[in-house]
């Protein structure tokens, strides 16, 4: 195999061309990727724990905490400890974290419906999940490639 045929090559390519529109909502905004994915997740719910966010956002959770820190101290996300549970905090959007969302969701809509547009159907659902059956086939319980024969 080609080295630029190799999985990690084409997922890179086609990030290398996608990613740099993306990139631009989020600098118009004064966000990161990091901060959008936050941002996004919780405005679907009411809040999360940490572990929670970090899972939904697929980020590790050492460096959710400083994002965290950034995006409460812009008012854009803060922290409630439980009522139940004084252990647990709960990460939820602000009023101007779900302003901020409303604002750049119609760009970020528009970009997937271009991505969307630029193949078929049918081809749209099977990238979906071929990359989906990928990404479960790669994980390392499943891998034959373990921590411990690496």
């Amino acid at each position: 195999t080609k080295f630029n045929d190799t999985l990690p090559m084409i997922l890179f390519s086609a990030l290398d061309n996608i990613m740099p529109r993306y990139r631009a909502v989020f600098q118009k905004f004064k966000v990161t990727e990091a901060q959008w994915r936050i941002l996004r997740v919780l405005s679907e719910t009411e809040h999360m724990t940490h572990a929670a966010l970090a899972k939904a956002c697929l980020l590790p959770t050492p460096s959710l905490v400083g994002t965290i820190d950034r995006m409460a101290k812009r008012g854009l996300v803060n922290r409630a400890r439980s009522e139940t549970d004084r252990r647990s905090v709960q990460i939820q959007a602000t009023e101007k974290g779900k302003a901020l969302v409303a604002q750049m969701l119609p760009h970020m809509i528009a970009l997937h419906s271009h991505a969307e547009a630029s193949v078929s159907k049918s081809d749209w659902t099977i990238m979906e999940r071929t990359l989906s059956d990928l990404g479960q086939a790669f994980q390392l319980s499943n891998s034959p490639l373990t921590k411990e024969t690496l």
